[in-house]
């Protein structure tokens, strides 16, 4: 890989800003990348090759560089071969490891796709080369790492109290370790959130969004045209990202977009039926999954007076506060106008011989209830009829 000399003084004589980030060739660490140039750094990346099974996610990082180069970007790559001494690890994400799996990013199995210390040895690297740089420069570097929520259930490593002690440890065992930071960007963002933020930089950037994204691989297993199976787990999480961002991934996948999509849609709401049965309750699945309804009066929070606020009982969302609820002797709880941020979605409802417009969370789209129109006129004349059994009350947090 040819590397280009950067140069970091800056017009007028300032020093530019500098990154150092992983670059793994997926669609995380890309629009990291996207997000630190359009910040204005100058940005070295490092892609490691560990003998993992989606070596293209490194081809793929190569032809991205390339494409930004080629607009005058200047990003430097250099590219660490690990493989003699990650190839005696166990991972199925390895050449000599079991079969990947397929199904929800966030299943048990997934866990075998875990590389074990593998992103201690990557900062480690990292930290190395950011720590050499600064003190060339004589300037302060950060290290940008792509890690975000999602991978959290599966991966220790990619959790945030992980890089907090990493963080400590590289600078107690290192001078002139004042010079090198951490950023996490996304450390509590999604895939949709990282995608969000690459359109804007690819707006503010003058680069084409299907270019960049065409030019990355998520895939654990692609095949051997390099086309991504759609069925990973990373596959998946991917894919719903894409689909939540109103848009077609531009990456080639075996099958058609359709397809793929479609199944990425029923492995997650499998996986959350199995998580919702195990986290409820049979009423409040009833009620929450199945849009049910409990008896009147029977609900725990239809006579509650405390102060307090009002959560989704199935993501903690919150939805109403103890200002909003009042007393309307219908038999369930009613509030008299939504909490702030809440957004609860309306749904036009036929159901039961009548026209209704029912409630649902807009985090997770649990079933709360009905709004009416019969209401207290002095706060706009609606009633929320709600479940008790779709909430979680907690006491003077209002």
């Amino acid at each position: 890989m040819e590397i280009i000399v950067a140069n970091t003084q800056v017009d007028g004589g300032g020093l530019m800003k500098i990154a150092v980030m992983a670059l793994s060739g997926g669609m995380d660490s890309t629009s990291l990348l996207l997000r630190l140039l359009n910040e204005g750094y100058q940005v070295y990346c490092i892609s490691y090759e560990y003998g993992q099974k989606h070596r293209i996610e490194i081809d793929r990082s190569i032809l991205n560089i390339e494409y930004l180069n080629s607009k005058g970007m200047n990003v430097v790559h250099k590219i660490v071969d690990l493989k003699s001494a990650m190839g005696i690890f166990n991972s199925s994400l390895l050449d000599n490891g079991s079969v990947i799996p397929e199904g929800h990013y966030e299943e048990e199995q997934m866990k075998s796709t875990v590389v074990p210390n593998r992103n201690a040895i990557f900062s480690s690297i990292i930290y190395g080369y950011a720590l050499s740089i600064a003190v060339k420069e004589n300037q302060k570097v950060i290290i940008a790492l792509g890690v975000h929520s999602g991978d959290h259930a599966i991966y220790p490593d990619c959790r945030p109290q992980f890089y907090t002690a990493l963080e400590h440890a590289f600078q107690i065992g290192n001078w002139d370790s004042e010079k090198v930071s951490f950023e996490l960007p996304y450390i509590d963002g999604d895939k949709e959130t990282i995608l969000k933020d690459a359109l804007v930089s690819c707006e503010d950037l003058s680069i084409d969004f299907d270019t960049i994204f065409a030019n990355t691989n998520t895939s654990y297993n692609p095949d051997q045209y390099g086309r991504s199976s759609g069925k990973s787990g990373a596959d998946i999480e991917r894919i719903l990202a894409f689909n939540a961002i109103g848009r077609v991934d531009p990456v080639e996948y075996v099958d058609t977009w359709e397809v793929v999509l479609s199944n990425a849609i029923a492995v997650e709401i499998k996986h959350k039926d199995e998580y919702y049965r195990e986290k409820l309750t049979d009423l409040q699945y009833m009620v929450t999954r199945q849009g049910g309804t409990e008896r009147a009066y029977t609900g725990i929070y239809d006579g509650e007076k405390r102060d307090g606020i009002y959560r989704c009982i199935c993501c903690e969302h919150v939805l109403f506060t103890s200002e909003n609820k009042y007393d309307s002797g219908c038999g369930w709880p009613a509030f008299h106008s939504e909490g702030e941020g809440a957004g609860i979605r309306r749904i036009p409802d036929s159901s039961m011989g009548m026209l209704r417009v029912e409630v649902r969370c807009s985090n997770c789209d649990s079933h709360l209830g009905h709004v009416f129109e019969d209401g207290p006129r002095a706060y706009g004349g609606e009633r929320y009829c709600i479940n008790s059994a779709s909430l979680d009350f907690e006491e003077g947090l209002n």
